[in-house]
């Protein structure tokens, strides 16, 4: 496997992502099997389904954001919707807007790396800034439900652990496994 490169968050660096993925790598339906966010400790079969929208009258390119989750002792699919924007100045970043009741809720969320393992599944790293409802924190994304080999993840957290940031030090030794079946 090539060694794995993660860019920092644009809240430490003005750079933004050094190589922001291709808007057609990120659509598609993406399994989160890895987190540091408390939000997802008692959840598994964490999903989030990005869909293409078509571009504004300005012609800004935004995504459908369908997240779907079951609490672990519930068969309920229950599910967060919003839609992406492509945060102006910084190449893979988006500001997620809920929709409907949720149309109050908003966060910001950045593509730190991308690549695929050796087995050919597809893996994203995201870091979400802190909300006023959640903190701060790094998702690992895997196509294949089953998840990344322990080598790529532990290769990721040791990326996250590289940059010598005491904030995402911190993220990448809370990450849990979520689970998935």
């Amino acid at each position: 496997m090539s060694p794995i490169s993660l860019s920092l968050p644009s809240i430490y660096s003005s750079s933004g992502t050094k190589n922001p993925p291709p808007t057609d790598f990120i659509i598609g339906t993406w399994h989160v099997t890895h987190s540091s966010l408390p939000l997802w400790k008692n959840k598994r079969n964490v999903n989030i389904t990005y869909t293409l929208l078509p571009p504004s009258s300005t012609g800004v390119q935004k995504i459908d954001d369908l997240v779907q989750y079951q609490s672990i002792d519930s068969e309920k699919i229950k599910s967060v919707h919003g839609i992406d924007t492509p945060t102006p100045g910084v190449p893979g970043a988006w500001d997620w807007r809920g929709k409907g009741w949720l149309v109050i809720a908003s966060s910001h969320w950045e593509v730190l790396g991308f690549g695929h393992g050796d087995d050919g599944n597809e893996w994203v790293v995201t870091y979400f800034a802190k909300t006023l409802f959640t903190p701060a924190g790094v998702d690992i994304y895997s196509r294949d439900k089953g998840g990344l080999a322990q080598t790529t993840v532990e290769q990721i957290l040791d990326a996250l652990k590289e940059f010598g940031v005491g904030v995402l030090t911190d993220l990448a030794n809370g990450v849990f496994r979520i689970p998935q079946n």
